[in-house]
């Protein structure tokens, strides 16, 4: 199941395309098709829709589909289209560029005694480094659940936002709780 985190990293490979995907529901449905191995029955399920229809679709009998149809062909296309480029992409950031993570979230913290850890609401931009995104990419690409690739965004944010580094609040531990948005970009 996926998740915010999840969802931010797939629109970031979007941003990546080099070429618009197909807009007709039959080249759509062809290009699932060539995604799934020839399989009718993997993109029926995909898409939530019985073999049948998609074989009307490729057939030509069926062109327009109906509001649910359309937007599960968008997702599931935006999912499949230019998957080389989107992974060339992945891999510089995991190698070289590192990741942009814009979010408004709220965060908790564990301080030493005397300090506040009530969890506040920010707003925050934060360039995080190669092997962090690194991480995050293998725990998705693994199915991590949602509350593991927040903990790596949080422990990322914490090093460095937080403890700038290690020249500030070296005792404090960050969790990431309540996301309000999340956005991700390489």
């Amino acid at each position: 199941m996926a998740g915010e985190i999840d969802d931010a990293l797939e629109r970031g490979g979007r941003a990546h395309v080099t070429k618009p995907p197909p807009k007709t529901a039959p080249a759509q449905i062809r290009l699932l098709l060539r995604a799934e191995k020839g399989s009718t029955k993997a993109v029926a399920r995909r898409l939530g829709i019985s073999q049948r229809q998609v074989e009307r679709y490729l057939a030509g009998t069926a062109k327009h589909p109906r509001p649910a149809l359309r937007r599960a062909l968008e997702r599931e296309v935006a999912k499949a289209w230019q998957p080389r480029v989107r992974q060339r992409a992945r891999k510089n950031a995991a190698a070289r560029t590192g990741i942009t993570i814009e979010t408004r979230a709220r965060f908790g913290y564990s301080a030493p005694v005397g300090t506040t850890d009530d969890p506040r609401m920010r707003r925050l931009t934060v360039h995080l480094p190669p092997e962090y995104a690194r991480r995050l990419f293998d725990a998705a690409r693994a199915g991590a659940e949602d509350a593991q690739l927040r903990g790596i965004v949080a422990e990322g944010l914490r090093d460095i936002y937080f403890r700038d580094g290690g020249h500030r609040a070296a005792a404090l531990d960050v969790s990431l709780t309540d996301i309000d948005y999340f956005d991700v970009s390489f």
